[in-house]
């Protein structure tokens, strides 16, 4: 039986710059560069959850909603929401900070999904996650809805035993 961890002792920050190098030509942050570092602050959130390798295996509904500029600071905290199986979902968000004009945005969420591996590259069990706070606990109990729905969208459940999703359309 693997002993349960809290919510807080997978939480990772992680900050970069915006560099000439991570920008497109109206110099604003490449998607596919925050895409990537997301990733891996996601990563390691997962991997200190699990204390295994692990492998990215969705992505939920990142919206760009604001750009982030050259020589911004870009801050990602990232931490495991809820603990399945073998896999868990990483909860990301993202803020930009304009440190000579005082101004800091949010500008991203995500959710990543992430499966524990072994050295053999096979599923590996994962401890369970405790929830404190009424956040955390809102993310846990929100978790089974989002697995559902991408279980469905990825043809991998049948819609009929998605009972999360059903139950917000039940009356």
């Amino acid at each position: 039986m693997l002993k349960p961890k809290y919510i807080r002792e997978s939480e990772v920050i992680m900050t970069e710059m915006v560099l000439p190098n991570d920008t497109n030509t109206l110099n604003n942050l490449m998607g596919g560069r925050l895409l990537h570092w997301m990733d891996i602050c996601a990563a390691i959130s997962a991997q200190r959850h699990s204390g295994h390798i692990v492998v990215t295996a969705s992505v939920d509904n990142v919206s760009f909603s604001q750009p982030i500029n050259l020589g911004s600071i870009v801050t990602m905290k990232a931490c495991v929401t809820r603990a399945f199986n073998t896999s868990m979902e990483v909860f990301i968000e993202v803020t930009a900070e304009d440190i000579p004009k005082g101004k800091k945005i949010e500008t991203n969420r995500a959710f990543y999904t992430f499966v524990a591996m072994d050295n053999e590259g096979k599923p590996v069990r994962i401890p369970e996650i405790v929830a404190e706070t009424t956040t955390e606990k809102e993310l846990y109990q929100s978790a089974l809805r989002r697995r559902q729905l991408r279980l469905v969208l990825a043809n991998r459940m049948d819609p009929q035993e998605a009972s999360e999703l059903k139950s917000l359309f039940s009356v």
